[in-house]
């Protein structure tokens, strides 16, 4: 190569990163937050620099800004192209279901960051892309009348916007005024944080579905299934918790109405159960929205005590960490479904780890009945969902940017990106009398 065939090659190179910033002298100068009010709050975080290009990113739908917060005196100063340092030490203070979505977010936040210094998406990041399109399914919350004519009419709505794959919920709750749908009742509710609904947390032994409510429930399915064709992959979700004969009873019943899944039958720490569930039905189960890290996935895909796995970003450690659970789980011939109850935020780190991801089916749309959503960010395409399809974003970053305006007329409580330097000393370590809040 000539000597100015050379140069004008590193010169285009240079044109794709962003030249005011450069990534050797990068440091993080500030984590800001503004807590967002949906049907699952939304904190939303904002890494900032010492050369103006930051990063966005969100502690997982109904999680608290402080799980984000807590990380911001070790941040300080630290250069958000070492994603992977960054991560390896503050993960050991994440935990499964919401307490996981502060080292998630972050994750999300400093790829981001990254992407928009060279000039890059984060798709790219991990490894490329495999399709160009992401599928999507809708998730379509029960009707206030429990009867199969109004399941019908909630689900079709959804078909009538254009998705392909829909999933509805159809739980024990639904048979709570069904005369002789339920034996018993148990001996104690309590509220579920994961889900923000009453359950039974166990499937209480002296509590079952009877033979008629599980009928009734197939009744329901089946009109279902018909009002929506054939040709449409079809799930259910939120059936429990119950015990694990109920799930196994309910899954035999439905195995004729060709169900893409049956989720979250037996909660993810039973393992045992899920597995004797999956054993037992020719239904496909699928569980996982609430594990953390490659480590708490493990043993559930080695014993393939469910058939799909549903990894949400936002609790599993952020986009790399769910690329990598879903590569073991391709090992072991199980595909991956992707949880998501965001804001734009998390649902286009989700296209872009689904575009990576090569056993993917598709992406939970949870946001289809909120007007606000999309006012949010800028950068969304238009529309978001196209023939039941999301396309990726090759804009450098997540492809999005804030739309300050659109977070300030729906914020939970006051505060759009306010100074947070009350979080910028550790909070733990050494007692240090001198610092009390009274000194």
């Amino acid at each position: 190569m000539t000597d100015k065939k050379q140069e004008e090659t590193i010169g285009r190179v240079e044109d794709a990163i962003k030249t005011y910033s450069r990534p050797t002298d990068l440091k993080i100068t500030d984590l800001r937050v503004a807590v967002v009010c949906s049907n699952y709050d939304y904190p939303i975080i904002r890494i900032d620099t010492n050369q103006g290009v930051y990063g966005i990113g969100e502690v997982r739908d109904a999680g608290h800004k402080e799980n984000a917060l807590q990380f911001k005196s070790f941040l300080l100063g630290q250069n958000p192209c070492n994603v992977d340092m960054i991560f390896r030490a503050i993960k050991q203070f994440g935990n499964w279901g919401r307490e996981g979505g502060g080292v998630s977010g972050i994750e999300i936040a400093l790829w981001d960051l990254v992407g928009k210094v060279y000039g890059v998406p984060c798709y790219q990041f991990l490894g490329g892309k495999y399709r160009d399109r992401v599928r999507i399914y809708a998730d379509t919350p029960h009707p206030e009348e429990p009867t199969p004519e109004a399941y019908v009419k909630r689900v079709l709505q959804r078909k009538s916007l254009g998705l392909t794959f829909i999933k509805f919920d159809l739980g024990i709750m639904s048979l709570e005024d069904y005369e002789g749908g339920l034996i018993g009742q148990p001996t104690k509710y309590e509220y579920s944080i994961s889900h923000g609904r009453r359950r039974n947390a166990r499937g209480a032994v002296g509590h079952q579905v009877s033979d008629k409510g599980i009928a009734r429930m197939a009744e329901i399915v089946a009109a279902v299934r018909e009002a929506v064709e054939w040709e449409v992959p079809l799930a259910i979700d939120h059936l429990g918790d119950i015990t694990v004969n109920d799930a196994i009873r309910i899954g035999r019943a439905f195995e004729p109405y060709g169900l893409a899944w049956l989720e979250d039958l037996i909660p993810w720490w039973d393992v045992e159960g899920n597995l004797q569930v999956t054993r037992a039905i020719n239904v496909p189960t699928l569980n996982g929205e609430d594990i953390y890290l490659w480590d708490g996935w493990h043993e559930i895909i080695e014993k393939r005590a469910i058939d799909i796995i549903q990894p949400d970003l936002l609790t599993a450690g952020g986009m790399l960490e769910t690329k990598k659970i879903a590569d073991y789980a391709e090992r072991y011939n199980m595909p991956t479904v992707l949880h998501c109850a965001s804001s734009p935020i998390g649902f286009m780190a989700n296209v872009h780890c689904a575009a990576a991801i090569s056993s993917f089916v598709a992406l939970e749309a949870h946001w289809l009945d909120l007007p606000f959503w999309k006012d949010l960010v800028t950068g969304l395409p238009d529309p978001v969902i196209e023939d039941g399809y999301v396309r990726v974003p090759e804009k450098p970053g997540l492809g999005l940017d804030l739309n300050y305006e659109g977070i300030k007329e729906n914020l939970r409580f006051p505060g759009l990106f306010e100074p947070t330097d009350e979080w910028n000393t550790p909070k733990l370590g050494f007692w240090q009398p001198d610092r009390r809040w009274d000194k």
